[in-house]
């Protein structure tokens, strides 16, 4: 049998060729993000955050991103290797957050995503980064709810399709009147006008809304802590950014970056704040 060779220029000509079609499937992959192209040669990222959510994560109408969950997730893009120029911010919905993750939509998800057993048989997750509980948002000059119980016979809300507000009706004050409306900001006009007593969700996402100019000094958080909300950073099941977005959060808390977030987004609503979790370690 004779063995073929390879000329010098078609090995050239060869290598050439496939070069240009590594440039090319490489090049489409870092414009679209996802999938775990983050650390792999991508120019941009993808991170899921929530566009509605003062404090957390929102959608300036200048179209600039704030909140808690920004910060953190910039911090983590910083750590893997980009700017914040390099970022593609994506809307995160609650009920959307897993299917962007399996499609490869989105690098990551930061959007005040509470790890739970049902969540992690779909993707996995980075964090915790943050301690948060259930709880109710009071008018600040409102002395009559000063312990969990106190809810009976009050008009608590909450928005369309929370189970936060049954929780509450469920299991501490089955005497509670719940009042559901189409979104938070409406609760809270509620709130402010005395046609509702209570709003409840978790603390962060009311601490959120709370510290917002047009609210400061009109309410207060109860401080009754009704649940452990692990807040997680969502990663594609398998994906190895797991173990680089844990070690990118262990420093963000270590170099006193995770505190400067916490009083920046939280304080004006005197926020009385977990600890920073120690990550890895769900809180039940």
């Amino acid at each position: 049998m004779k063995v073929r060779r390879t000329t010098t220029a078609a090995a050239a000509a060869l290598a050439l060729s496939l070069a240009t079609v590594t440039v090319a499937s490489g090049g489409a992959q870092a414009v679209g993000a996802g999938s775990g192209s983050a650390g792999s040669g991508a120019e941009t990222i993808t991170i899921g955050i929530k566009f509605d959510q003062p404090g957390i994560g929102l959608k300036t109408p200048d179209g600039k991103y704030t909140g808690f969950d920004v910060d953190v997730a910039t911090y983590v893009a910083k750590e893997l290797g980009f700017e914040p120029g390099d970022i593609k911010w994506k809307e995160a919905k609650s009920a959307d957050r897993e299917t962007l993750l399996e499609r490869g939509d989105v690098d990551f998800i930061a959007a005040s995503y509470s790890i739970n057993d049902e969540r992690e048989k779909k993707v996995d997750f980075a964090g915790p980064y943050l301690l948060a509980h259930q709880d109710v948002l009071l008018r600040a000059d409102d002395d009559s709810i000063t312990k969990p119980e106190d809810l009976n016979n009050k008009k608590l809300c909450s928005v369309t399709g929370s189970t936060s507000a049954q929780n509450v009706k469920d299991d501490i004050a089955p005497q509670a009147q719940l009042q559901e409306y189409g979104g938070y900001s409406e609760c809270l006009t509620g709130l402010e006008n005395e046609i509702v007593d209570a709003l409840t969700t978790d603390d962060s996402i009311l601490a959120g809304y709370a510290a917002q100019d047009e609210f400061k000094g009109k309410f207060k958080l109860g401080g009754f802590k009704l649940s452990n909300e692990n807040y997680g950073i969502g990663v594609k099941e398998g994906s190895d950014l797991k173990g680089k977005i844990n070690t990118a959060l262990e420093k963000m808390v270590s170099d006193g970056s995770w505190d400067q977030y916490v009083e920046k987004n939280f304080g004006p609503a005197n926020y009385e704040n977990e600890p920073a979790p120690k990550i890895g370690n769900v809180v039940e």
